[in-house]
């Protein structure tokens, strides 16, 4: 069985230990380097991206999860995970740099402008997925190592680069959990 981190300092934790659960892999709580050690993958969850890094800072856990990925781990971050593991982020901050495009935080708004959409997701065939946004951001600029997964009104809102998935949306909020399978499946 597959054992599956999450980055367990700020964000929707408990909704991707029950997302893995539902998808038949076993997960754990990240909060240092040294959780890392045993895992297949690891997600970094949606959340705040700024208090995320600066917590991430703190407990030396930036360069850890670097050499995670470098180690051929996989990783996949949503909505704030996104902005954490992109290039670079629009607006100047520090980030892991593990996806070869820019993120724009807060792309589609501000808390209030948040929304749930059917999205169309090729690799899950004709069955669109409900996504829900909340304060996403999306990716510009791919460069062409970056395979899209799906845009919404012509930004690229999931992507994936060798072993980093991103979406900008929360697919632990729904009881759907053909992200995670596909993230177990193809990408682990």
């Amino acid at each position: 069985m597959k054992t599956i981190g999450v980055l367990a300092i700020q964000g929707a934790v408990d909704e991707h230990v029950r997302m893995i659960e539902s998808a038949g892999a076993l997960p754990k709580k990240v909060k240092h380097a040294s959780d890392l050690a045993e895992l297949d993958g690891l997600i970094l969850p949606g959340g705040e991206s700024t208090t995320m890094r600066k917590i991430m800072k703190h407990y030396d856990l930036m360069e850890p999860v670097r050499a995670f990925a470098k180690d051929g781990k996989a990783i996949f971050g949503t909505c704030a995970g996104l902005v954490l593991l992109s290039k670079e982020i629009e607006s100047g901050e520090e980030s892991l740099g593990l996806i070869d495009a820019t993120a724009v935080r807060n792309g589609f708004g501000r808390q209030k402008e948040s929304f749930e959409a059917e999205l169309p997701v090729e690799v899950f065939g004709p069955t669109s997925f409900e996504a829900v946004f909340i304060r996403a951001p999306y990716l510009t600029a791919p460069s062409k190592n970056v395979t899209v997964l799906a845009t919404m009104d012509d930004r690229i809102v999931a992507a994936r680069q060798d072993k980093i998935l991103v979406t900008a949306f929360h697919p632990e909020l729904t009881d759907d959990n053909r992200w995670m399978r596909y993230f177990l499946e193809k990408i682990v």
